[in-house]
């Protein structure tokens, strides 16, 4: 079991970057290395979609085409954390920003009811 507890969310303008976390914590049974993390985001009357993902030691990335380019997802296993870099940010990335993580990385990785672990959420506004 891991919680999960994202942060850095914020009021920003169109163009502007942000940095967003997921950090593990309370992790019992497997080690947090084994769990892969996905970054999702859901916007107000919208499902919670996928935006990236990442493999147990960082090897393999994966993103949703509209944040190809402009969004990084990394980890750093002996923080117990992954980051999502944004940069160019648009309007319509306007959401709640989750992170989840699951034991496996499979062709699943951008199913939401694949991920067995969630943060909270941090809000992202961005303004145009």
């Amino acid at each position: 079991q891991v919680q999960l507890a994202e942060s850095g969310g914020g009021l920003v303008q169109a163009g502007d970057s942000l940095r967003l976390s997921c950090a593990a914590s309370a992790i019992s049974g497997d080690p947090f290395p084994r769990y892969a993390v996905g970054w999702f985001r859901q916007a107000p009357g919208k499902e919670r979609e996928f935006v990236a993902a990442i493999s147990y030691t960082g090897g393999s990335t994966r993103y949703t085409d509209a944040v190809k380019g402009r969004f990084t997802i990394f980890r750093d296993n002996g923080q117990s954390t992954v980051w999502l870099q944004m940069k160019s940010l648009k309007p319509e990335d306007t959401a709640v920003y989750f992170c989840g993580a699951r034991t496996d990385y499979d062709a699943y990785y951008a199913l939401p009811d694949k991920y067995c672990y969630w943060g909270q959420g941090t809000q992202v506004i961005v303004s145009s």
